[in-house]
């Protein structure tokens, strides 16, 4: 298996001159147990980094804002309990990683610590074909967990926009989501057991006996989302599906964002859930399939029976609809991976990037108007839009696309962007985030996000890891926020 090249990188020859790494009393002590680790220093830079936009303008010019110590590429979850010990006992934190494609911080491993590059541990453990389960490794990405169970017949369906660069571990420790997630579910929903190592070296195994137990809370998931901080995801066992026998596609136009939600809502609430709905705003359809008004895209797929009735509940709830071209919907998926553009506007002196949250049915129309007018409303910003890329029951997420061109340091136009727009959601009933989770970026407004709850997150945080060791800044819990 053979780890994806990131889709940008440092200009060969052109990069800081690094710091010293960590001493060779910490290096002596790596090697006592056996855990490879490198200090070289192209490779330590690349471990300094993940796909936080403010990375892609540093990279761009060869500058290293974060130098980790030591890079540290354990093989197992006994060589990782092996490194958070070395590590502990030399104070020194811990920054777990896998295909480092988070787009908020969370894998930017600090000056001075440790990167755990958990690549190494990429095997699939085992497959229970009659359970419909598979045990992993979490360094396993996502194409190659595809392949080993497409040739046996399953699929896990969990398809992020970061697929190709992303792992197993990386889903589970952001709470991520597919893009066919009102099918398949968001990894919380698939994960059924987890192996963890704690900042104390104790190795704790959860969850993995049944479907659903009601022995107290459910520890599994007190560590999907919680970003390295609370200890390092090295197991996972997910729930499978067969693959499917059948899809169908559909593409619809709108009159106005306003409509197009109510639809969505229509079509959940009837119990219909295609495993895209996806519903983009007169900007974002224009610049994505040169279409006037608001495209909506459906697709389904699974037994016959049930995407032929799926479908049949969007025909019918769409009725004021106009159809559009299936060839919509390849477009989508042809080009739904394409993150090329982000690293390419960065380098030209745009600040472009993403926010999204989810919220419920009843406050989406005021949160969405109100997330708009507060990033067109900054000085600078070009364009503000907005899609619909996951919806429920009783809500849904919205997916804000802004950029901007400000004249001098870019990072206070970031900040003022993601200030904005953050408050914004906030004040009308939003959550600060869906699936790209927290990161460093968004740190600073957990306590606002939780309220009460920031305490309980933060106590258990002391308990799990009295000294902060465990990357130190994510979730606001450990160091300073961004």
């Amino acid at each position: 298996m053979t780890r994806p090249t990131a889709p940008d990188a440092y200009p060969p020859g052109v990069i800081d001159s690094a710091p010293e790494p960590v001493d060779e009393m910490v290096l002596r002590a790596f090697a006592e147990v056996g855990v490879p680790c490198s200090v070289d220093p192209r490779e330590r830079a690349e471990h300094g980094r993940d796909w936080w936009p403010l990375s892609l303008a540093s990279t761009n010019h060869g500058v290293v804002p974060h130098w980790p110590g030591v890079v540290v590429s354990p093989r197992s979850t006994a060589e990782v309990r092996d490194a958070v010990r070395v590590a502990t006992r030399h104070g020194l934190p811990i920054t777990a990683q896998g295909g480092r494609s988070g787009v908020l911080g969370g894998g930017v491993a600090p000056t001075g610590g440790v990167a755990l590059d958990l690549t190494g541990l990429d095997r699939i453990i085992s497959l229970d074909p009659i359970s419909g389960t598979v045990t992993l490794e979490a360094g396993v990405f996502g194409p190659d967990l595809e392949r080993a169970l497409n040739a046996a017949g399953f699929t896990v369906g969990h398809f992020p926009q970061s697929f190709d660069l992303a792992t197993v571990g990386g889903w589970l420790a952001c709470r991520g989501a597919g893009q066919y997630s009102n099918r398949y579910g968001k990894i919380e929903d698939i994960v059924r057991g987890l192996t963890v190592v704690l900042a104390s070296g104790d190795v704790v195994t959860l969850g993995g006996r049944g479907p659903r137990q009601a022995v107290g809370p459910d520890l599994v998931q007190l560590f999907v989302g919680s970003e390295g901080s609370f200890g390092v995801i090295t197991e996972a066992t997910l729930v499978m599906r067969p693959l499917p026998a059948h899809q169908r596609r559909r593409a619809l136009r709108v009159a106005d964002f306003e409509t197009g939600m109510d639809l969505c809502r229509r079509i959940l609430q009837r119990d219909a859930h295609p495993a895209v709905l996806r519903l983009y705003d007169e900007t974002e359809s224009k610049r994505n399939f040169d279409v006037d008004g608001c495209v909506l895209i459906v697709l389904d797929e699974g037994e016959p029976l049930m995407v032929d009735a799926v479908m049949a509940v969007v025909a019918d709830a769409a009725r004021a609809a106009a159809p559009l071209d299936d060839d919509v919907v390849a477009n989508w998926l042809e080009h739904r991976n394409d993150v090329s553009a982000l690293a390419k506007l960065w380098a030209s002196g745009v600040v472009v990037d993403t926010i999204e949250v989810s919220g419920p049915w009843s406050v989406l129309g005021v949160l969405r108007s109100a997330a708009l007018e507060a990033l067109r409303s900054i000085e600078s910003t070009l364009v503000a839009s907005v899609h619909q890329s996951h919806a429920y029951l009783d809500g849904a997420c919205l997916y804000f696309t802004f950029a901007g061109n400000p004249p001098g340091d870019p990072e206070g136009y970031y900040r003022a962007a993601w200030d904005a727009a953050t408050n914004a959601v906030l004040d009308h009933g939003g959550t600060l985030s869906h699936h790209h989770g927290v990161g460093r970026n968004r740190s600073r407004f957990v306590p606002r996000a939780l309220g009460d709850g920031f305490d309980v997150l933060r106590a258990l945080k002391g308990v799990l890891d009295p000294t902060d060791a465990m990357n130190p800044g994510v979730l606001g819990l450990g160091g300073e926020a961004w």
